[in-house]
């Protein structure tokens, strides 16, 4: 009888411990902290598996031990230059000492109720700290084309982005992570999401940015006319140049030509008298060919060369 009441207190026991909550278990991306009437006892659980608390006095918080992210709501908010902007901004975070962050905050509503204060507080700052141009451009870019004048030379009216949006993110990131980890948060990374213009200026934005894509055009117009006019330059000059090379040629040619016939027609008709007068006949010949045509008329003196041809041929 002793045995089999001991049985049933032993299994009493049991049962009175499993259903008042004696065991929980500790998952691969949980870390447990337990309390006793809202007091932290003992260190934070990491270790997954199966583990006992007093039942019914301590009670299980869990946390997350993954990667938790930031989405900030829209907010307008002034540039250097006093031009408002609505900037989107998120991030990632983790909790990185379970027991400062549980006692700081408590649960994840209040975590991102401080990350909204604290990273939106430093968005502000760095936004209001910079130029419009260094928000919008994701990174350094070089320089953008001018606009060039018809002298060749001009100055461009538009800003350079010389720190940009990387680096601003970088600022706010070293801004505000101190300042959480005192809450046992440890802040991974800040991201500009989106950046949109205000309402009320942004027809005048897009009429600048047509202004500044038409200087560009413009530039690109010139440098290609003046390019074009060049070529066209060279292209004449090397036309004439190769056009007088060729016209020297063909006139050392062609006098080449002339002195080595007239050679030639000196040896073989100067070899005698005969040779001689064949020669001033046809030469005379020639001539009446390239003179006379159709109802031609010739008054000659009769001491003329072409009337003696004329008169020997008539025999």
């Amino acid at each position: 009888m002793n045995i089999k009441k001991l049985f049933v207190v032993a299994i009493a026991i049991f049962l009175l411990l499993l259903f008042g909550g004696a065991f929980y278990t500790v998952g691969e991306t949980d870390v447990v902290i337990r309390t006793e009437f809202g007091r932290q006892v003992g260190d934070p659980v990491t270790e997954p598996g199966l583990h006992f608390k007093l039942p019914f006095i301590q009670k299980v918080n869990r946390l997350e031990k993954r990667l938790l992210e930031w989405d900030g709501p829209p907010v307008q908010m002034p540039t250097k230059e006093k031009t408002f902007i609505e900037v989107d901004t998120f991030a990632r975070w983790r909790i990185a000492d379970p027991a400062k962050y549980f006692v700081s905050l408590r649960d994840e509503r209040s975590a991102q109720s401080r990350l909204d204060d604290i990273i939106g507080s430093e968005v502000r700052t760095a936004v209001a700290s910079n130029e419009l141009i260094e928000i919008v451009r994701n990174d350094v870019k070089r320089v953008l084309p001018v606009e060039v004048n018809d002298r060749g030379s001009g100055q461009s009216n538009m800003q350079v982005a010389r720190r940009g949006r990387q680096q601003i993110e970088k600022d706010i990131l070293a801004a505000a992570k101190p300042k959480l980890e005192s809450l046992g948060i440890e802040l991974m990374d800040v991201r500009i999401k989106r950046v949109n213009y205000n309402a009320d200026v942004l027809t005048r934005i897009h009429q600048r940015m047509i202004s500044e894509r038409a200087q560009i055009a413009q530039r690109f117009r010139s440098e290609g006319e003046g390019e074009a006019a060049r070529i066209l330059g060279r292209k004449e000059r090397d036309l004439r140049e190769i056009e007088s090379k060729a016209y020297r040629t063909v006139q050392e040619t062609r006098g080449s030509a002339d002195a080595e016939a007239t050679r030639i027609y000196a040896e073989a008709f100067n070899q005698n008298a005969e040779a001689r007068e064949y020669y001033g006949f046809l030469k005379s010949l020639e001539t009446l060919r390239s003179v006379l045509g159709d109802g031609s008329r010739l008054v000659l003196s009769t001491d003329s060369e072409v009337f003696r041809q004329l008169k020997q041929a008539n025999r």
